[in-house]
């Protein structure tokens, strides 16, 4: 946005590139979508990421039809603000995402800042972050970490004979319900269960080594990215995590009903940050800052400094350049606010 026309808050249509599992419709329930909408498993918000190997699908495109990546790569500080451009430069440095499985997904992990520089010539590995939205059927389930340590000799046996029962089978279960939070750290297998739908927050890439690719993935290529098992392995946590490690990257937030939540662990800060938002009675200060606003029920409203008031409702997903200034939320909204990390 340069000129003439002021950064604001933008309210983004869905974005869904095609995935290889099923599910989207919690992600078409939070939209409002009539069932004549085919909704997807996932929806890519404000990113500037296109899937591995695409040149185009995952991005988003604004409103007045420009893409989002080109409209930032034009004026990078007005939209990520000076302090991130001196350490990211024209990059976001985030891909949030709505997920909806409506399957189990594979076993999978992916690669960190260092191994992608070396093997995808990629400023960003993968670290994640999951906010649970919404659950489904009777044990909504998420796997994270090995449970006991693991050597190499052993987890290349299971992926050359696609041994999945083995794979799950080491990962650590962890029950999940809405308000839940998982930091995916680079390297640690895992795995979201069936019925299990939560906004997603990751660095800006869409590296994915997925160990197990059978009925999932056309061949062990799409698998190991063109790198091989045998070096795609050396990116992965083989070490055993217990309860006291698992206590480091899982927060349960749902009882939390203050106005303002710092939803995810304390290792995920160098990555991304994200807070649930519920203004209530009272109205929430929002400092400048590129965010990518997801509402999650109710209805409120965002007002600008100029007095501009820009309405918010469930299902609502918005873009909000640095340059639009400090924001004022109003009403009974509850919001999910996703920012890269502070620079």
């Amino acid at each position: 946005m340069t000129g003439t026309q002021a950064f604001e808050p933008i309210r983004l249509p869905a974005n869904q590139p095609a995935q290889f599992y099923r599910g989207g419709a919690a992600i078409a329930a939070l939209r409002g979508a009539d069932s004549s909408q085919d909704f997807g498993p996932e929806d890519w918000v404000a990113s500037t990421t296109t899937l591995f190997g695409n040149e185009s699908a995952g991005l988003s495109r604004l409103p007045d039809g420009r893409l989002l990546r080109e409209a930032v790569q034009a004026d990078p500080r007005g939209w990520l603000g000076a302090a991130h451009v001196e350490r990211f430069g024209d990059s976001t440095a985030l891909l949030v995402k709505l997920l909806d499985a409506g399957q189990r997904l594979p076993v999978h992990f992916h690669p960190s800042d260092s191994f992608a520089r070396k093997h995808f010539d990629s400023h960003f590995g993968k670290t994640e972050a999951w906010i649970v939205a919404g659950t489904s059927g009777p044990e909504p389930t998420v796997y994270a970490g090995f449970e006991r340590s693991q050597d190499l000799a052993t987890i290349d046996q299971w992926v050359r004979d696609q041994d999945a029962p083995a794979m799950l089978g080491a990962l650590n279960r962890i029950r999940v319900r809405p308000g839940d939070t998982v930091y995916i750290p680079a390297g640690l297998p895992h795995a979201i269960g069936e019925g299990v739908f939560v906004v997603e927050l990751q660095q800006p890439t869409d590296f994915s080594l997925t160990i197990e690719w059978r009925d999932f993935l056309a061949s062990p290529d799409k698998g190991h990215l063109g790198i091989g098992f045998d070096t795609a392995l050396r990116a992965l946590d083989t070490s055993g995590w217990d309860g006291d490690r698992l206590e480091t990257i899982v927060r349960h937030t749902g009882s939390d009903t203050s106005s303002t939540v710092d939803l995810l662990a304390e290792g995920a800060r160098p990555f991304f940050r994200a807070d649930t938002l519920r203004p209530g009675g009272a109205a929430l200060a929002l400092d400048p800052s590129f965010a990518v606003l997801v509402v999650l029920d109710g209805d409120g409203a965002l007002r600008s400094t100029s007095g501009a008031e820009y309405p918010v409702g469930k299902g609502d997903t918005l873009v909000v350049p640095h340059a639009a200034g400090e924001l004022e939320l109003t009403g009974q909204t509850t919001m999910v606010r996703c920012r890269p990390p502070a620079p």
